[in-house]
């Protein structure tokens, strides 16, 4: 029965020591710091590679609508480019030939109609120095309108 006792004493004198070293012991903490690690939102810029690198290495997403040959294999033919470039060559002076028609010596637009075999271009003094270019689609009736100053 003694030894009972003394050991019950020893454990309660060992839970006090403890609940009040806990209690006692001053709580301390430090303040929190954000060090970003991505260059973008300002880390240091030797992270970028690596950054970049690990997503690349993760990212299991395609595009399906991604071209296979994305650098440039299936380039026109000489042929092709020449043709583009002659189309774009009569285009241009079909632009230069209908601007000399609505653009004056002095360089402003000529208020009135110009038609063309596929557009009818308007070109309307709306006032206070605004002119209002309205162009229309003969195949499709489709106008495109905008405003400029004179």
């Amino acid at each position: 029965m003694k030894q009972n006792k003394l050991w019950r004493g020893t454990v309660l004198c060992c839970m006090g020591a403890l609940a009040t070293a806990l209690w006692v012991q001053p709580a301390s903490s430090t303040e929190l710091v954000y060090f970003p690690l991505n260059p973008s939102f300002g880390g240091p810029p030797l992270n970028g590679p690596n950054l970049l690198n690990s997503a690349l290495a993760t990212n299991k997403h395609t595009d399906p609508d991604a071209d296979d040959n994305l650098f440039g294999a299936n380039q026109p033919s000489p042929l092709e480019i020449f043709q583009d470039t002659l189309e774009r060559a009569i285009l241009g002076r079909l632009a230069a030939s209908a601007t000399s028609r609505v653009v004056g010596e002095d360089g402003n637009l000529i208020p009135g109609t110009l038609e063309t075999e596929n557009f009818t271009i308007n070109i309307v003094d709306v006032g206070g120095g605004l002119l209002s270019i309205t162009t229309t689609d003969k195949v499709t009736g489709g106008s495109t309108t905008f405003q400029v100053g004179k």
